[in-house]
């Protein structure tokens, strides 16, 4: 539905029409900043819930205009004006969830709890109101004698379709029970992700005798000193669950029961019986999910989430995840076997487990190819891999980035960029907020917006995007040096910010890409990454400034397929995990979250060394709401987006310009305006194939 989606989408900055009162409230007031962007360090926490009561009201305004106009439904009087509806809402929304996801407070929390039934009545009681969706199917049956242009005829499709698989076609008392419905699933979903985000803050693995640091590079200890020192603890060592101190302790640390304590914690958050469990909240959600479903007349929630995706159905799903399973499973039994070897070598009588699987993958690789991370980290200073990132974007497309300088800004370690099209016009603004701040930033990367593309008088609206990782951060002198893992993340991101600055619609209301084709542009832009002319521009020694030696590039690329099996299987099991809560036709009154999981992985054979990417207690894609039945998205996309690959490849040039433009014409500029698959046809003349996908993760 239209509702949070593309009020997140819709774009302008508000026109100051306010009382004096609200006049004072920063979000409720014009904002007179430079290419209108959110005056964000005047907004204080006491602002939000009177800017959004007040934004509700209006667009609830903007929605009794349409409803009681009095003229013949029309595209112009209905669809257009519905679609353009909730500008001030969505600009005080979007600043909300920024603040709430890099610098989370309790204060913040309680405001998002207070917010959830009342944003969730407001968008009910716009997607079930029956006058609204009279007018909008009075065009919709007769969109075919209208004289529509193909963007206008999508726009009215995909709105009524919208409100169709929202409830508007229910009887009045089905409408009522999913109003109810709606407003508790949203409300468990925010349980979900604070529980998670406290659970994650919670734990700290205390290091007190410097000898337990054996394995570690003197930059992870550095940091671990720098985190005891913060929390009042120097001469100390913290270690926590996020993903910069976590991973590092897991791939280095030489003290076995260290790893195990820590992975331990990281793998039972939100599963320890207290007040962050999150065991019952699933329960519920799958419960509420599969009701809703079949509400709509769906057997599964599965189904009915599936029914406007790419997949269309859970089997197709399931088909496409059956065929990497097997040659993943492969793989990954032999990579423990490498690593098996290596630890008879060694003369230790242990068998491989979980929290020595990144341990020994490390020796592993350094025995294949005589290549480790920390080999690797100095030639990827944070700085110059945004470079790089820039760089690609400039050789397909002729981008141009200019830093902008006393802007406001999301959080003080923001910055932000101009970026100009090839033309020399300003296509968007981007800001980067890329290091972790456990407790008060959401887990993993993002990209997000303050404002999306569209057209406002005729004049293109800009984009704001924005960009947030959980990177380690400098320590002292220091700059932060980044994991291989975070410079892909950093160019998967970036992938995405190019589908949010190049977009150009002008029409709102179609919708966008679907979430299995979501991940498209963001993982194509991957592959630039460690190609070895893309190297050379931006991986370059931070003391020195010496190019990455070709040596070097040489043993990246023979060991890039390497690990491909964990990384496969761990991916495939979190979705698996994923579909099979939501294709239950019903849910068992005694239904234990821990066994249905331990089944569900145990029942395809994976091996007892490699957990779920996510556990279901903390797995925030699926339980807050915006993977539901759509955590494959990532692997559906990557058949995409490695066929896509070679259509560069196959040119013999990896910045063919013909190829770049069909893509961005075809793909990222028209975002919603025709069925996806329609979309990548045009763009590569063809249906993609499974072989690609394969022949990079090394399956084949």
């Amino acid at each position: 539905m239209k509702k949070c989606l593309l009020s997140l989408l819709s774009a302008g900055v508000m026109v100051a029409s306010c009382s004096q009162p609200q006049q004072e409230n920063p979000l409720l007031a014009e904002w007179n900043t430079p290419y209108g962007i959110p005056p964000f360090e005047q907004v204080q926490p006491e602002h939000y819930i009177p800017a959004f009561k007040a934004a509700m009201a209006a667009e609830l305004a903007e929605i009794d205009a349409i409803v009681n106009n009095t003229e013949e439904p029309t595209f112009e009087n209905t669809i257009e004006a519905y679609a353009n509806t909730g500008e001030l809402l969505s600009n005080v929304s979007a600043v909300f969830s920024s603040a709430n996801g890099v610098k989370s407070s309790p204060e913040l929390q309680a405001i998002a709890k207070e917010l959830s039934p009342l944003q969730s009545a407001h968008y009910s009681s716009i997607s079930l109101n029956e006058k609204l969706f009279q007018r909008i199917k009075a065009v919709y049956e007769k969109r075919n004698e209208m004289g529509l242009n193909p963007q206008q005829l999508r726009a009215v499709e995909e709105i009524y379709k919208g409100f169709e698989r929202g409830g508007a076609n229910l009887p009045a008392e089905k409408k009522e029970e999913l109003k109810q419905i709606s407003a508790e699933i949203s409300a468990l979903q925010l349980q979900f992700s604070q529980n998670a985000l406290l659970e994650t803050a919670a734990y700290t693995l205390v290091v007190e005798n410097e000898a337990d640091l054996a394995g570690l590079t003197a930059d992870q200890i550095a940091e671990a000193a720098a985190r005891a020192k913060k929390a009042g603890q120097e001469g100390k060592w913290f270690f926590g669950l996020d993903n910069p101190s976590v991973m590092p302790f897991l791939a280095n640390a030489e003290n076995r029961e260290l790893r195990k304590q820590i992975l331990t914690a990281y793998l039972n958050r939100c599963n320890n019986n207290n007040e962050n469990d999150n065991k019952e909240v699933i329960k519920k959600l799958v419960e509420l999910r599969l009701k809703r479903a079949q509400i709509m007349g769906a057997e599964t929630a599965a189904a009915y989430i599936l029914e406007d995706r790419m997949a269309k159905t859970p089997e197709a799903v399931y088909e496409l995840l059956d065929q990497i399973w097997t040659p993943a499973l492969k793989a990954a039994k032999a990579e423990a076997k490498d690593m098996q070897k290596i630890i008879a070598k060694e003369g230790s009588n242990i068998k491989l487990e979980a929290w020595d699987w990144r341990y020994y993958a490390q020796k592993a690789m350094k025995e294949k190819f005589n290549l480790s991370e920390e080999e690797m980290a100095p030639y990827f200073q944070i700085d110059n891999v945004r470079e790089g990132v820039f760089h690609v974007a400039n050789k397909l497309f002729g981008l141009t980035f200019k830093k902008l300088e006393n802007v406001p800004l999301p959080h003080e370690e923001a910055e932000a960029f101009e970026v100009y099209d090839n033309d020399g016009t300003v296509t968007g603004i981007v800001f980067f907020d890329m290091f972790a701040r456990p407790g008060q930033k959401r887990a993993g990367a993002w990209c997000g917006g303050f404002r999306g593309q569209s057209y406002k008088n005729g004049e293109r609206v800009l984009p704001l995007v924005t960009i947030c990782g959980n990177f380690t951060r400098p320590v002292g002198d220091k700059p932060a040096l980044l994991t291989t893992d975070e410079v892909a993340t950093y160019f998967h991101e970036f992938g995405h910010g190019l589908a949010s600055l190049l977009k150009d619609v002008k029409y709102q209301g179609m919708g966008g890409y679907p979430r299995d084709f979501v991940e498209l542009p963001s993982q194509l832009n991957e592959h630039w990454a460690f190609e070895p002319e893309v190297l050379k521009v931006y991986a370059k020694h931070y003391q020195t400034g010496e190019v990455i030696p070709q040596e070097l590039v040489e043993k990246m690329e023979k060991a890039g397929k390497y690990g491909q099996g964990f990384a496969t299987v761990e991916y495939l099991a979190a979705s698996y995990l994923d579909m099979d809560f939501h294709v239950l036709n019903e849910i068992p009154a005694d239904l234990d979250v821990e066994k249905f999981e331990a089944k569900v992985l145990g029942d395809r054979g994976i091996l007892s060394q490699i957990p779920s990417r996510y556990r279901s207690t903390y797995f925030s894609h699926t339980f807050s709401g915006g993977y539901t039945a759509g955590y494959y998205s990532y692997i559906w996309a990557e058949v995409l987006d490695a066929d896509a690959y070679d259509a560069f490849v196959e040119t013999g040039d990896i910045f063919n310009q013909e190829v770049a433009n069909k893509y961005r014409k075809e793909i990222l500029e028209v975002a919603g305006e025709k069925d996806a698959m329609d979309l990548y046809i045009n763009f590569r003349g063809k249906q993609p194939g499974i072989d690609p996908l394969l022949k990079n993760r090394g399956l084949k």
